[in-house]
């Protein structure tokens, strides 16, 4: 059995090497040579993994360590048998404590409590359920946005539009799909209030970074239209910049490793399921206060001192990404 992974995945070496012949690659630089005889892949976002890569490969299976799956045509593996499997929910509270420590920044700089705003909320599945129910402890409206939810279970939720004329704060917590590519354009932008603020950390293409631009909000960004090509802008007109790091904590990757290793014990009848890096402690999920968390985060979390490493130099946005000293989730 042979395995093609990305390099960049950690915890992973050593773990299949007992049953399968792995070999490590940098993930941009896989190409179809090197999966042709692969039974499996194990992939992040950088890898695109559509005809092109897969065609006349003996691939059965792709694990991405990742939530989201647009670096992946399901399609076209659906039909030529490929399974595909991601680490949904992996990285949720890294997620969360990254917009907690964008929140607590902006409310010390601007001079708010969470009483007077409104956090809106575009999607609501792993992480932004969480960022709803610890954002409502803190003190905020919360106001949330979520179609296929709002179809499937009848949840209250409000429309788009709704959700953005009465935000203070708009988060997006989406995948990026047809329906949500572009969802931040100068259509909605002209609907929200002055100077209120929209959090990305879900993918770059969700907002149109142009109509950002002309737009007159404020913004701040983890994913970008274009990676790792920022445009310079966007950057510089960031109250917070970060590079495409919103989820990376100890225990997020912790967990996308083992859900790809799951997924391929159970695809390829490996005794490895239920593994867990023993090096690392799973997160201990718990509530935190308002005061405490803007006593707690600058110590645990430097977002500022982030920003400006990338404002500083985006040229190192993948180094950063790679070199990453993953942040331990501690609530």
């Amino acid at each position: 059995m042979k395995i093609v992974a990305d390099h960049a995945i950690p915890f992973l070496k050593g773990v299949l090497e007992p049953f399968a012949e792995v070999r490590y690659l940098p993930g941009r630089e896989i190409t179809p040579d090197d999966v042709r005889d692969a039974d499996a892949l194990i992939t992040r976002t950088r890898t695109r993994c559509d005809e092109r890569l897969l065609a006349g490969s003996r691939l059965k299976m792709i694990a991405t360590a990742t939530i989201g799956f647009d670096h992946i045509d399901r399609t076209w593996c659906a039909r030529h048998g490929i399974e595909v499997a991601t680490a949904a929910g992996c990285n949720a509270r890294g997620v969360l404590q990254w917009v907690a420590a964008v929140l607590a920044d902006l409310a010390r700089k601007q001079g708010w409590t969470p009483g007077e705003r409104t956090l809106g909320i575009i999607g609501v599945g792993h992480v932004g359920s969480l960022v709803k129910s610890y954002a409502e402890a803190w003190g905020f409206r919360v106001l949330c946005c979520d179609p296929p939810r709002e179809e499937r279970e009848r949840c209250g939720f409000l429309s788009l539009e709704e959700v953005a004329r009465q935000a203070d704060l708009l988060t997006f917590h989406t995948p990026l799909d047809e329906s949500t590519r572009h969802m931040a354009s100068d259509r909605l932008f002209r609907l929200m209030k002055p100077r209120s603020v929209l959090i990305n950390s879900s993918r770059g293409e969700v907002v149109d970074g142009e109509a950002l631009l002309r737009s007159g909000l404020e913004w701040v960004l983890d994913v970008w239209e274009h990676e790792p090509d920022l445009a310079p802008g966007l950057l510089a007109g960031a109250r917070l910049a970060t590079p495409h790091i919103a989820g990376y904590s100890l225990q997020g990757k912790a967990n996308a490793t083992a859900l790809a290793v799951a997924a391929l014990s159970r695809h390829f009848h490996l005794p490895l399921e239920g593994w867990y890096p023993p090096e690392v402690t799973p997160s201990a999920a718990r509530p935190i206060s308002w005061q405490e968390l803007c006593r707690t985060i600058p110590q645990a979390y430097d977002i500022e001192a982030e920003s400006r490493r990338l404002k500083q130099d985006p040229s190192r946005f993948e180094a950063l990404r790679d070199a990453y000293d993953y942040r331990t989730e501690y609530f």
